[in-house]
């Protein structure tokens, strides 16, 4: 894995949508990144795969590429955005409340 590698597989951890991790023997996997286990041995990132399947931990060692592919799902979603919607909507005479917005899927 080289330091650009390494960089995305860290970036991805804190990422709110799904990587795609390809591994050295070339197997795909799709998923939310939630963890990097870091102990005695090697480092490995922990994921919840889109297809539902159960938690995976895969060793830095064993992953060729990361990309970040999936929906940030907070993109667009900041503190500063829903105060300018809040206002836009109060000043245009329409009901504005505290509700946030739904998170759309995929």
């Amino acid at each position: 894995m080289s330091a650009g590698e390494r960089e995305n597989a860290l970036r991805a951890v804190d990422f709110r949508g799904d990587a795609t991790i390809e591994t050295v023997d070339g197997a795909v996997v799709v998923g939310f990144v939630f963890d990097l286990r870091e102990g005695a041995g090697d480092a490995a990132l922990r994921l919840l795969p889109a297809d539902g399947g159960t938690k995976i931990e895969i060793p830095l060692s064993r992953i060729r590429r990361v990309e970040l592919t999936g929906k940030d799902a907070a993109s667009g979603k900041s503190w500063e955005n829903w105060i300018r919607r809040y206002a836009e909507k109060k000043l245009a005479g329409e009901a504005a409340g505290i509700d946030c917005e739904p998170i759309e899927p995929g």
